[in-house]
């Protein structure tokens, strides 16, 4: 089927009570190999290209990469920009076929962050596509402090911008390894109680699966990033395959025998979102 928007995806899932797997990809391999967990489980997904990805492989090619795989499926796909860091990153990934645009102003002033974040949902919206902003800033583990999203500012946030969801502070760090960092639910109930727009947590790996099924089904948590969970299970299946026979040389023999071990992995992460039509 045709790629969907970020909006497609999301609305559903916040009228009834299910999260979306926004999967961090740096390649064909896991790429495809999300795809196939998405299928076998008959749930919506969202391809991200992170700054990591975009450094390995221009925007035009992983746009026709996204395109190509989304088209195919038989499940919705969202083909998305995650931390756009310049108007020049989200023009480029929406003329590179993207449906949906995530500009990250969160290490700016309020104000600037409003202004900018605005400007790229305003273009988004012009071409038909979808926007995430994110309020607050996401810290990372053994890096950047975090700063915990105001609810008040996240109101005004999402009021002036208008985007069609928003990235925000709770607890989620990035890069997190482990799932021993909770959320903070208190503060997700207070952003809650003034706006509507679907919520998104950057740094999912570190949340807690059985809290990551909770907030799917009775928050407006809509969508879940995860990377270094999934890129960990890669890493993994490629040792393995490497390590098993060391005279073998064709990457593409040793890169095959990664898609089982990474869709299996993807698999168990998009169950914990409890998405309705999800097979099994």
């Amino acid at each position: 089927m045709p790629l969907v928007t970020l909006k497609d995806v999301l609305q559903p899932a916040l009228k009834k009570g299910y999260a979306v797997g926004g999967l961090v990809t740096l390649g064909w391999e896991d790429m495809r190999a999300y795809v196939a967990a998405a299928e076998t489980l008959g749930c919506p997904l969202i391809l991200q290209a992170g700054p990591g990805c975009r450094e390995h492989t221009p925007l035009p090619i992983l746009g026709k990469m996204f395109r190509h795989l989304a088209e195919a499926a038989s499940v919705p796909v969202v083909a998305h920009l995650d931390h756009g860091y310049t108007y020049d990153d989200c023009s480029e990934a929406l003329d590179s076929g993207f449906t949906s645009l995530m500009y990250d102003g969160s290490r700016k002033p309020l104000r600037d962050n409003i202004a900018e974040t605005k400007m790229i949902a305003d273009m988004a919206h012009a071409a038909g596509i979808s926007c995430e902003g994110e309020i607050g800033f996401v810290g990372y583990d053994n890096g950047e402090a975090s700063a915990g999203t105001d609810p008040q500012e996240a109101a005004i946030f999402a009021g002036e911008t208008g985007v069609d969801a928003m990235a925000v502070s709770v607890g989620n760090v990035h890069l997190q390894q482990d799932k021993s960092g909770g959320l903070d639910l208190e503060r997700i109930k207070a952003i809650e109680a003034v706006t509507t727009v679907p919520l998104v947590i950057h740094g999912g790996s570190g949340v807690p699966v059985e809290q990551r099924t909770l907030l799917a089904t009775t928050s407006n948590v809509c969508k879940f990033n995860i990377g270094t969970e999934l890129r960990m299970a890669f890493g993994a299946a490629l040792r393995n395959a490497v390590n098993a026979d060391p005279d073998r040389f064709d990457r593409n023999t040793i890169l095959k025998e990664t898609h089982d071990p990474v869709q299996a992995a993807a698999e168990t992460v998009l169950r914990a979102f409890a998405a309705p039509q999800l097979k099994g």
